[in-house]
């Protein structure tokens, strides 16, 4: 039972995860940290406040409500969620298109095309019969070689 917990432990994905967690909390509390001071007191001087607005609070039959925290958090968030997508998501999804690209780029057989010697039809590349006159054709030897079938005799 302990050889299983000790496996699962030592895997490669979860040490990465792990890893992961602990750069984003970090990666959270710079952001945090930007976000309390420099864009909130931005905010404040844009809209007159007192520049601290993370205090900011109102009251309702004596119950405090502090509406500056969650608007602090939510712009971290933001700020958060735009930096991630512009300087991790977006760059690796175009370096991942580049090699799946290559990966998913197959050749279609039927879409090489030539025409029939005897009626002038299109007919598949790899045929070694016309489908409209029924003669014979000999298949081409490049579109067999991309098709991955053996040179027919």
């Amino acid at each position: 039972m302990l050889n299983g917990f000790k496996d699962f432990i030592l895997r490669g994905n979860v040490i990465s995860m792990a890893v992961g967690l602990a750069v984003g909390a970090a990666f959270t509390a710079v952001v945090t940290g930007f976000s309390n001071a420099f864009i909130v007191p931005l905010i404040g001087v844009i809209t007159r406040g007192t520049g601290d607005f993370s205090k900011a609070t109102f009251q309702v039959e004596g119950v405090n409500f502090p509406y500056g925290l969650f608007v602090s958090a939510s712009i971290a968030f933001l700020i958060t969620a735009a930096v991630l997508y512009f300087c991790v998501v977006v760059p690796m999804a175009k370096v991942q298109s580049r090699f799946t690209a290559k990966a998913e780029e197959k050749v279609d057989i039927k879409a090489a095309l030539r025409d029939c010697p005897r009626c002038y039809t299109a007919v598949p590349a790899i045929a070694s019969r016309c489908a409209h006159c029924t003669s014979e054709i000999k298949p081409d030897p490049e579109a067999l070689a991309l098709a991955g079938i053996p040179a027919q005799r």
